[in-house]
């Protein structure tokens, strides 16, 4: 069982009304990565600069993150985001952007990776995704995520690409924004009508939803006392899902049911410390103590009603 993602190896530095922290791990890589090798094996797909160093390359190497086809520019810098969040917690606030070698990532693919039986589609240009899903043309699942940039710059691209995958993860307000469509149900009908088999959307504190033709699953976040920084909560979430269902022979909707738990379940570490440093040392019982948590919170006992 193997696992692909193409996506961002970042450095972020990012301020929420509970601390903050000037430079942590960060990129839809990372985060996806971090998560899903507590299911799977992992390969990423990506590109840092010289001042990548081996403190960063050590949190791949104790997660057995292949990293052979993240390429390495020892002129450049790696990619920087600086970001703040307000009460509301929903919402980023990006300060500034430093693309640095991002700005001219073309992913590069072993034939290891594209002999991965998943793949991921992180958060990067629709071209390019496009590209990488060309060179995988034997993967059994592929997933997309995308956010508004790439809807306002690149709408006719990320359309031609999502027609060509099997899932696209993406938010609520992104669903409406690439459809114009306000009703979030209808939203996700429009989009299963391009191709994809089913569609996530994320919804933060409340929760996700899996979209399929015939079906329609929702699960609420967990409850959560301590939130210190959801950036990159999505992208773990992605990894919990696609890293579950990479250890699953049928990927049948029952299995992408499951997989849903556990990407909420990992989302769910993920913002109690910044960057990855929650999701860095979890160990099994935890995953598990809490997926028994999710099934207790949504389990309920079917009594039909009687009018008296």
């Amino acid at each position: 069982m193997s696992l692909l993602v193409v996506g961002s190896v970042a450095f972020d530095a990012v301020e929420t009304p509970f601390g903050k922290c000037e430079k942590m791990l960060g990129g839809s890589a990372s985060h996806f990565s971090i998560s899903a090798s507590y299911f799977t094996d992992v390969r990423i797909v990506g590109v840092v600069g010289g001042d990548y160093s081996e403190a960063e390359q050590s949190v791949f190497d104790k997660h057995g993150v292949d990293t052979s086809d993240l390429e390495r520019i020892p002129n450049g810098k790696t990619f920087r985001w600086f970001g703040r969040y307000d009460y509301d917690l929903n919402t980023a606030h990006t300060l500034d952007t430093q693309l640095n070698v991002f700005a001219d990532f073309q992913p590069k693919l072993s034939q290891a990776s594209k002999s991965a039986r998943l793949v991921f589609l992180g958060n990067i240009q629709p071209d390019l995704q496009r590209g990488v899903r060309e060179q995988v043309p034997n993967a059994e699942l592929v997933a997309l995520d995308t956010m508004n940039l790439w809807i306002d710059i690149a709408r006719e691209s990320l359309l031609q690409t999502i027609k060509g995958v099997d899932v696209v993860i993406i938010n609520d307000a992104e669903a409406r924004q690439l459809t114009e469509v306000p009703n979030l149900i209808k939203a996700a009908r429009t989009i299963l009508s391009w191709g994809p088999k089913a569609l996530i959307v994320k919804r933060g504190e409340y929760g996700a939803a899996l979209f399929t033709k015939d079906s329609y699953f929702a699960i609420p976040a967990y409850p959560l006392e301590s939130v210190f920084d959801p950036t990159g909560a999505g992208d773990t979430f992605a990894g919990g899902f696609m890293g579950y269902l990479s250890s699953q022979e049928k990927l049948d909707e029952a299995a992408m049911r499951r997989a849903m738990i556990f990407g909420s379940v990992m989302a769910s570490f993920n913002v109690e410390e910044f960057g990855t440093a929650r999701v860095e040392k979890l160990t099994p019982a935890e995953i598990n103590e809490r997926f028994r948590a999710f099934k207790q919170m949504t389990n309920f006992e079917e009594i039909p009603f009687q009018k008296a």
